[in-house]
């Protein structure tokens, strides 16, 4: 894989760690803001939000101006918001700052992908999504658990003054290592941008978005709210929350992998396997979560399944939206984050009902009993070989 890939990499990693912090520093941010958990988890759908409108939005927008401009651009409106975020003793306002990073990391990721896709032979694009994708899982790794145990001793503003600082690199790493021009040679040469929006009435790659943006709703309903589960139901330290999302991570990274090695000319197996079981893990990881060691052991689980399964799908949204070069990514990004969005949102209703702390982890496992039920009867379509999705 080309050296550009892993700078952009980079970026993700800053801009992924604070996508995902949130998991580890709801109760704070909700006891120094005088909110509820159920209230400060809207600052992951405020995100996930800004994302869906930020996608198509800011790819329109960027399709004509020099790529490594845009995604400079992009980078220090994202610190700037964390620097504001990190100043504010007001819940709206850090709401905002959520919506305005997420909107400058909807325009960075879709232009991200779009790029990376040119930077590799056309029949790799899932092992280069794989890669741009391990910045967040290493964001997951190392960068979210690092911040929570920032957070749990210095305060959650201490992490967003961290990823603040992460931009830096990431911008010295954009504009040493991306071609200027990148971005604004393909809208020049491709499809207008009206051929391109067009492909949004194609049903199959609507439904594989929507496939995509259910599971990877799954993932964030279960996800965000991880931390009472890991403090009060299996009665552990808050340190090991971190060690939690550490777990989670490590399995997202493996899943990214294995998935990017299949998914471009094998993403049937991948679905058909990782769906199952991923629909018996939810369930499992609530009746086992008062366990320790299971619960450990599911978390790591649950994420490689989630992000195999995600990004494969996400692989063939980039193979039906191939004849929208410059939009392609949005429409990735848009998937993504209507999950992102959707799923806190489920899951916060649950948290008042019977399962309290475990209502999260139920309503992931009945998110993705939605979407093996519509894909099930569709698999053939969904599965569909890389040179049938490029006609």
């Amino acid at each position: 894989m080309p050296l550009p890939l892993y700078l952009l990499a980079v970026a993700v990693f800053a801009m992924g760690t604070s996508e995902f912090m949130l998991a580890g520093l709801l109760p704070d941010i909700a006891s120094d803001l005088d909110v509820t958990v159920g209230t400060a988890g809207m600052l992951t759908s405020a995100f996930a939000i800004g994302m869906i409108v930020g996608a198509p939005l800011m790819a329109g927008l960027a399709r004509n101006w020099p790529g490594r401009s845009s995604l400079l651009g992009f980078v220090l409106v994202f610190l700037t918001a964390h620097v504001v975020g990190a100043a504010t003793f007001s819940f709206p306002v850090l709401v905002m700052t959520r919506v305005a990073a997420a909107l400058a990391y909807a325009g960075f990721l879709a232009v991200a992908l779009t790029t990376a896709t040119t930077l590799v032979s056309p029949d790799k694009k899932g092992c280069a999504l794989a890669v741009l994708l391990s910045g967040t899982t290493v964001a997951t790794v190392a960068g979210v658990p690092g911040g929570s145990v920032l957070g749990t001793l210095l305060g959650w503003r201490a992490t967003f003054w961290a990823v603040a600082a992460l931009c830096l690199p990431a911008a010295i790493g954009i504009v040493k290592g991306i071609p200027a021009r990148r971005v604004q040679k393909i809208a020049a040469d491709g499809p207008a941008l009206r051929s391109e929006l067009a492909q949004l009435k194609r049903p199959r790659l609507l439904l594989i978005m929507l496939l995509g943006a259910v599971v990877n709703a799954a993932t964030f309903a279960g996800f965000t709210f991880l931390a009472p589960v890991v403090t009060d139901t299996a009665g552990l330290e808050e340190l090991w929350i971190s060690v939690a999302l550490v777990l989670f991570g490590a399995g997202s990274f493996a899943g990214v992998t294995v998935a990017g090695r299949l998914s471009d000319q094998h993403p049937g197996p991948v679905i058909a396997v990782g769906g199952p079981l991923l629909l018996i893990g939810w369930p499992a990881l609530a009746v086992l979560a008062d366990k320790p060691v299971a619960l450990l052991a599911l978390v790591f689980v649950q994420g490689s399944l989630s992000f195999a399964l995600g990004s494969t799908l996400i692989t063939r949204v980039l193979y039906e939206a191939a004849a929208a070069p410059t939009m392609a990514g949005s429409y990735a990004t848009a998937a993504l984050n209507v999950g992102a969005a959707v799923g806190p949102l489920i899951a916060a209703t649950t948290l008042g009902t019977a399962a309290g702390n475990l209502g999260p982890l139920w309503a992931s496992g009945l998110l993705v009993l939605v979407a093996l039920l519509v894909a099930f009867p569709l698999r053939g379509v969904i599965a569909a070989g890389r040179s049938e999705a490029l006609r």
